[in-house]
């Protein structure tokens, strides 16, 4: 049944299949017992998939990337499909469009994604009222940026501006210093900038009578030695975990074209050319730390079997986006059937 409704949705751009989606979840989220009913049909649930991670528990270790529910309202629809947990945004401090369009492509041959969104979203105040008025089903977790008008040396105050707006509506932060699509942003990884960020949260965090997590995501392009000094800093700070990883700079190893490749240009690539490269970073940085830094390993997971091959490198949950897309809606369940038989 989801060949047929993806053959459709995939005569149309990325980003307008995304909202036709969202348009037509919403529209059945007003029907009695829908989301019931899909809870019923997509859901796999043991005691065998349980776990406690940072603090938090989670009915299963399978979580929906940021960049699907980038405005934080539509958790509630997802969560029916088998997520534990899901992860809204990157949300920033005011309101931004985003990149000029078309900013998002398809490449069907390699089950892939290219994106140079520029993190559009409605701004963290729209995320916080939606989340006041509506319960989150789910773990949810919050991944943060800067506004693209922000200079990296003013960025730590919009991350803290968005951590502290948030904090209490919100069960773990993300901060995103890597994505590619927005100019620049991806330099708050040098340690200098990156540490100014991580200060001023946890500094914050130590005024709240309730305890957040706060992780960082990586990019996969970076080198060993850019990821040693990252988790060296991590470890002294004392933050909770990671995210591995963001979507990548590389064009290698696809199947698609050059020709096509080119004329798409820059943005960040997801799906399944990225998991060779996810993984050997989930392992390093899992055999870097002997294992007591929890990582969310996120990266072109397209089969029950990647997700499988994650846990087994160290990640303790994981998180998919891509694979949802060309899988449809019983991955999440294939997964967790996959990793019970395991």
């Amino acid at each position: 049944m989801y060949k047929l409704i993806r053959k459709v949705l995939f005569l149309l751009n990325p980003e307008s299949a995304h909202k036709t989606t969202i348009c037509a979840l919403k529209i059945l989220g007003y029907i009695p017992f829908f989301n019931r009913i899909v809870s019923v049909i997509f859901r796999c649930q043991s005691p065998q998939l349980e776990r406690e991670v940072f603090g938090i528990k989670f009915r299963n270790p399978v979580g929906l990337s940021a960049g699907f529910d980038k405005n934080g309202d539509l958790y509630n629809l997802m969560a029916p499909f088998g997520f534990s947990f899901i992860e809204i945004g990157s949300l920033t401090p005011l309101p931004q469009d985003g990149n000029a369009k078309p900013r998002s492509f398809r490449l069907e041959q390699d089950q892939a994604l290219i994106n140079r969104m520029g993190i559009n979203n409605n701004g963290v105040k729209y995320a916080v009222e939606y989340i006041k008025e509506h319960k989150p089903n789910c773990v949810l977790g919050a991944n943060l940026s800067k506004n693209a008008t922000v200079s990296n040396e003013d960025a730590a105050k919009d991350f803290e501006r968005s951590f502290s707006l948030l904090y209490d509506f919100v069960d773990y932060f993300v901060l995103n210093v890597s994505c590619p699509n927005v100019k620049d942003l991806s330099k708050l990884q040098d340690i200098g900038h990156l540490s100014q960020i991580i200060d001023r949260l946890l500094t914050l965090r130590n005024y709240y009578d309730n305890y957040r997590p706060i992780l960082l995501k990586l990019s996969p392009d970076l080198s060993n030695a850019q990821l040693d000094e990252i988790i060296e800093l991590v470890l002294l700070s004392g933050l909770d975990g990671v995210v591995a990883t963001n979507t990548t700079n590389s064009r290698e190893g696809l199947i698609t074209n050059k020709e096509t490749v080119m004329k798409i240009g820059n943005g960040g690539l997801s799906g399944k050319p990225l998991f060779n490269r996810s993984l050997e970073v989930v392992r390093y940085i899992h055999k870097k730390t002997n294992g007591i830094l929890p990582i969310i390993a996120s990266g072109g997971i397209m089969t029950p079997e990647n997700a499988k091959q994650m846990l087994d490198a160290g990640a303790s949950l994981v998180q998919i986006y891509s694979g949802f897309i060309y899988n449809g809606p019983a991955f999440v369940k294939r997964i967790n059937k996959h990793l019970i038989k395991k």
